[in-house]
């Protein structure tokens, strides 16, 4: 007996899959993509479980909440995320579409006229009507549509971490800006008072000059370091506004609209348990978008080998034809075929194994990224921790540094004012003093923003509650885009 034509195809896709050694449906995606250390180096003894929740809240600033909750509502960069999340989605649909019998309606009419044979008796013309329903459905024997719209899922999931991964970058942005604006604020408060401490010294030099008892030398140093003062205000006082104008565009608002922070007290900033390196790659939005990406490149190869097997489809068409549009569905002008095809891709110039290899080494790409993105997780991390502990020692020296300028300064003044020693020291412990407290300051707020760069390296879920469940949040953004 003799194999009819599916038989044959049959045959001929065994061959292939032979002739290719893999399978369209096998994962290419190693087990374990990368390795990561037990501990990190810079927290070696800590086994507590990372940050979850709205970490900002445990600085315990009213203040630092009404922000960030009005910016994870309104700023403009969530919305366009939403967006994209959107168009990943509506993707999804249209590649599951695939999957899905097609039917189409089509109606037409036409009008043919005809010459009289060797131009004998009058022309016939002819109206003719016809209506019909067409439907197709392919046959996913090799999962090719279904890894397609696999990929579409896994790169929507990818997405939606996306934007997760933009909600906590927005949460540090603005959290490390707020805090920035309170530094500088402190700097202005500390310049003013230095400029006034300046003045009163200066007023007290000019009254010793007036009575004949200092050199007009001791003025004019007493006025430069005056100045010296007063051209710092100026640096802080436009480093403020820029913190400010940035804080406003992440709110949604135009630069001038900053809204008004009355607190210019750093507050200790409270401290994060790095965890394990391991939670890095289930909490990390960002590290679970490369691994989806990753998956819907293994699902693109899969769709890809798939394309080179033969593919079944079947369709058919019902309808009615008449020069009557009245007739068109009578029964002896009812029409109907239904058609079995399969298909063998013979020779298309090595498109398709071209494919193949394409999709491979974005595979092998996808792969390279996802380790990549680890490891620049883990250094985060690390960074994070040691910049932290570095920035917090630095603080306790600053703090020696500070007592040592009061009290040099103190000296060095008494002992001018007595008439027992010289201008030059009182000008100098001024200016220590003053650098010494305003060393401080900046110190005090990088030692909040080293924690809030850490909180961002841990990530959390607390954006899967705004993601995942469609929150107001979200809507309000995208409303406002």
């Amino acid at each position: 007996m003799r194999p009819g034509p599916f038989g044959y195809a049959a045959a001929a896709a065994l061959v292939l899959a032979l002739a290719s050694g893999c399978s369209p449906t096998r994962s290419r995606v190693p087990d374990r993509p990368v390795a990561v250390p037990g501990a990190f180096s810079g927290a070696p003894g800590d086994r507590a479980q990372g940050i979850e929740g709205r970490w900002w809240e445990r600085f315990g600033d009213p203040k630092l909440n009404s922000l960030m909750e009005e910016a994870l509502a309104a700023n403009l960069g969530i919305a366009g995320a939403w967006a994209r999340l959107d168009q990943a989605r509506a993707l999804v649909g249209a590649e599951r579409s695939a999957l899905f019998p097609r039917l189409d309606v089509t109606a037409s009419r036409g009008r043919i006229k005809q010459r009289a044979i060797s131009g004998v008796g009058p022309s016939i013309t002819t109206d003719t009507f016809r209506l019909s329903a067409a439907a197709g459905y392919e046959i996913d024997l090799w999962r090719k549509l279904g890894s397609r719209t696999g990929a579409a899922k896994l790169e929507a999931r990818a997405t939606g971490e996306d934007l997760k991964t933009l909600y906590i970058s927005l949460s540090a942005e603005v959290a490390d800006l707020y805090f920035l604006i309170i530094e500088q604020t402190a700097q202005l408060e500390l310049t003013d008072r230095t400029i006034e401490a300046f003045e009163d010294t200066l007023d007290r030099v000019e009254r010793r000059y007036r009575a004949g008892l200092v050199p007009a030398l001791d003025v004019y140093q007493s006025r430069q370091n005056l100045a010296g003062a007063r051209a710092q205000r100026p640096v802080f006082a436009a480093n403020l506004e820029a913190a400010e104008h940035a804080l406003a565009v992440l709110m949604g608002r135009a630069p001038e609209e900053a809204p008004p922070l009355a607190s210019s007290a750093l507050a200790d900033p409270p401290g994060f348990a790095a965890g394990l390196p391991s939670d890095l790659l289930t909490r990390r939005p960002d590290l679970r978008a490369a691994y989806l990406r990753l998956a819907a490149a293994d699902k693109r190869v899969a769709a890809a080998v798939a394309d080179r097997f033969p593919s079944f489809s079947l369709s058919g068409e019902l309808g009615g034809a008449s020069t009557k549009l009245t007739d068109i569905l009578q029964t002896p002008n009812i029409f109907w075929n239904v058609f079995v095809q399969a298909a063998m891709p013979v020779i298309d110039g090595a498109r398709r194994r071209s494919e193949v290899t394409r999709s491979e080494e974005a595979l092998r790409q996808a792969l390279a990224d996802y380790r990549q993105a680890v490891l620049n997780a883990l250094k985060e991390v690390e960074d994070a921790l040691s910049r932290s502990r570095a920035t917090a020692e630095r603080i306790a020296m600053l703090g020696q540094r500070v007592a040592a300028s009061e009290g040099a300064h103190r000296l060095a003044l008494d002992s001018y004012m007595q008439g027992i020693g010289d201008y030059l020291p009182v000008l100098d412990a001024q200016k220590r003093l003053f650098d010494a407290r305003s060393a401080l300051l900046e110190a005090r707020r990088q030692l909040v923003s080293d924690r809030i760069s850490l909180a961002r390296a841990l990530g959390g879920g607390w954006p899967d509650e705004l993601v995942d469940k469609g929150p107001a949040e979200g809507k309000m953004a995208k409303e406002r885009d």
